[in-house]
């Protein structure tokens, strides 16, 4: 993959590694283009940043919580999932270890959602979550618990 693409993180967080049966997710409040449609929580990696650092920032100036990672569910690429010419996206699968999720930055509502198929493909997810939906559901599926 292309190294000069801007390196996007993104977190599954789940209530439980061990035993997942929720998902937090997040409505976008912008750009407008975007606004009222569900997404992983995360962000951008800033220069000298390694991605797992950067995962832990995003989620506590997002959300206000500290997380455990599990292990990385979109992979095993250099730069994660294309998201377009610009962007790719590396998304692991966490769990909160300390604070209450709140939307402090980015969005307007938080919501845990089953992890059954037809409770998160009913949700309008951003065009380029929407495939991480489907890599998510299949990994449950086929490791169950989600540790490293």
């Amino acid at each position: 993959m292309d190294q000069s693409l801007k390196q996007i993180v993104g977190a599954a967080v789940l209530d439980s590694l061990s035993a997942p049966s929720k998902l937090l997710v997040a409505r976008r409040s912008a750009p407008e283009s975007l606004a009222g449609m569900w997404e992983f929580p995360g962000g951008k990696v800033e220069p000298g940043e390694r991605c797992e650092g950067a995962l832990r920032r995003e989620l506590r100036e997002e959300l206000g919580v500290g997380i455990e990672l599990g292990f990385e569910l979109i992979g095993p690429l250099q730069q994660g999932w294309p998201l377009n010419d610009a962007a790719a996206m590396r998304v692991w699968c966490a769990c909160i270890v300390d604070g209450e999720p709140a939307p402090l930055e980015d969005h307007d509502e938080l919501r845990w959602v089953s992890l059954r198929s037809e409770d998160l493909m009913n949700l309008p997810w951003i065009p380029a979550d929407f495939p991480i939906v489907h890599a998510l559901l299949a990994a449950i599926q086929r490791v169950g618990p989600v540790v490293p």
